[in-house]
This record gives C-alpha cells, sequence and structure tokens, in this order.
C-alpha cells in the first residue's frame, strides 16, 4: 500500500490566526490546539489515519520564531466550490488575503497571500 496524504504542516507566527483564516477559507474547523500548534480539518470527514481511502488533509499551523523570507517552495491551491473564480477572490481578499505577483503574468489562476504572507493559489474552471 502507499501512502496517503493526510497533514500539511505550516510555520507561522499566529497559529490561531491563520488557522481561523484557512478554517474560513476551507470551511474546516478546528481539530485541537497543543503546545502553540493548532490542528484544522474538514468537518464532516473524520481524521484519516486510520480510514481506508481518500481523506481531506488536515492543516497544522506550528509556532516559530523566524519570519517567512521567500517565495513558498510549496503551496495550496483552492478550487472554488459554489461560485465563479472572481467571485472567491473577493470573499477571500475580504477575509485578510492579498493579491500577490509571483511573476506568473497573464494565468488563469490569481495569486493570494494569506496574512502571513503565504502564497496560494486560486484556480479557475475546476468545480469539484
Amino acid at each position: 500500500m502507499a501512502s496517503k496524504f493526510t497533514e500539511l504542516a505550516i510555520d507561522c507566527a499566529d497559529p490561531d490566526a491563520l488557522a481561523r483564516f484557512w478554517c474560513s477559507v476551507l470551511g474546516y474547523a478546528v481539530q485541537k490546539v497543543e503546545d502553540g500548534v493548532v490542528t484544522i480539518g474538514s468537518p464532516a470527514v473524520p481524521e484519516g489515519k486510520e480510514r481506508l481511502g481518500p481523506v481531506p488533509p488536515t492543516l497544522t499551523f506550528a509556532r516559530v520564531p523566524e519570519g517567512k523570507t521567500v517565495k513558498n517552495r510549496l503551496h495550496i491551491d483552492v478550487n472554488p466550490a459554489d461560485r465563479e473564480q472572481d467571485e472567491e477572490v473577493r470573499r477571500l481578499l475580504g477575509l485578510g488575503a492579498r493579491r500577490a505577483d509571483v511573476g506568473q503574468g497573464d494565468e488563469s489562476w490569481v495569486v493570494l497571500t494569506d496574512p502571513e504572507g503565504n502564497e496560494f493559489c486560486v484556480l479557475a474552471g475546476r468545480h469539484p
């Protein structure tokens, strides 16, 4: 059997605030808070380590002393599930995201950053 992608760990300055932002983006809920680490995940699907089949990954935010210094080498892509891309971008900007230019040029996706400057993309036309 192969490994399953069950968790993405994100270093940050304020785990509580960043977890709240991503809960709003993804419709996730806080699952655990422990020693400066906040874990969020889908409220509709139980934790996936022992679950067979695909599982929505959890996001774990851990407090670290250093700040972000360069463009992410790994980033999250999100797909609007119930609205068009431009509507979702406006919603995310209202939650605290910011537009970002990472040299993407004229592409179908929109690059934003979360409140701590981590880049992520809002894709178009890939409704699940």
